[in-house]
Formats: structure tokens, C-alpha cells, sequence
């Protein structure tokens, strides 16, 4: 049997602000909850980067959301994020799975888009949650 796979959104992916141009891909994803994981999220501009926690005890919050079993999906939103498998250094973002808690207490391992970039002089969004900057 196939194990399911899950993606942990907290940025422009998010159905309420998705860009049209990935909008048909992520209306195939399936909600399984609300969540966070351990990192520190910034303000990119247009959209978020999430740089995970090490040590970190700030939250990134988000949602998790179930894969369906097309790999095509999987690829359309790696272009999007611009993550290049195999080349991590051209890569805008990397796709990584990283442990996820649930609201209902359950812990999951999802993939996360992680900024790729520098985060020296970015501001960072406190409260870990870019929906309510981006409304």
C-alpha cells in the first residue's frame, strides 16, 4: 500500500491567495488541517520564505495538505517555487520534509518549500503566520 504524501503551505500557495497560474494544481490538493512547524518566517515582498528552526522555538503557521498520487502536481509546484531537484544552488527555494504538529496534536512529516536565500536583512514576520499580512 502507498503511503500518502503531504505538503505543509504557509505562503502564496494558500488557496485564498493563490496566483492563478498555480491555482488549478493546488484545487487537487485535499485539507487535512491546520498546523505550524518550528522556524522563523520573512516578509519576501510578494511573498514569504520560511528558514527552519534548528533550535528555534517560534512557529511558522500554516496548513497541511494531502499529495494526490500525481507525480505531475509534485513538479508543477516545485516550478512554481522555483526548486530545481539536483541543483539546490540555483534553487530559489528547497523542498525538504520536515516534521508538522496539528492543531489536533498529531505530528506528520510533510514537505516544506524553505527559502534558499539570505535572510540577513529581511524583515521577519513575527507571528509566524503570513496569512494576516497577506489579506
Amino acid at each position: 500500500m502507498e503511503m500518502s504524501e503531504y505538503i505543509f503551505i504557509y505562503g502564496t500557495l494558500s488557496p485564498e491567495i493563490v496566483p492563478d497560474e498555480i491555482a488549478d494544481v493546488v484545487r487537487k490538493l485535499r485539507l487535512i488541517g491546520e498546523g505550524f512547524v518550528y522556524g522563523k518566517l520573512y516578509d519576501l515582498g510578494e511573498f514569504p520564505g520560511a528558514k527552519l528552526g534548528g533550535r528555534s522555538r517560534t512557529k511558522i503557521r500554516g496548513r497541511v495538505y494531502q499529495l494526490p498520487s500525481d507525480k505531475k502536481l509534485i513538479k508543477s509546484l516545485d516550478a512554481y517555487e522555483e526548486f530545481i531537484p539536483g541543483k539546490p544552488g540555483q534553487s530559489l527555494y528547497l523542498r525538504k520534509k520536515t516534521p508538522v504538529m496539528l492543531e489536533s496534536g498529531k505530528r506528520i512529516e510533510a514537505w516544506i518549500y524553505e527559502y534558499n536565500g539570505d535572510i540577513t536583512f529581511l524583515p521577519m514576520i513575527r507571528n509566524g503566520d503570513y496569512s494576516k499580512i497577506a489579506a
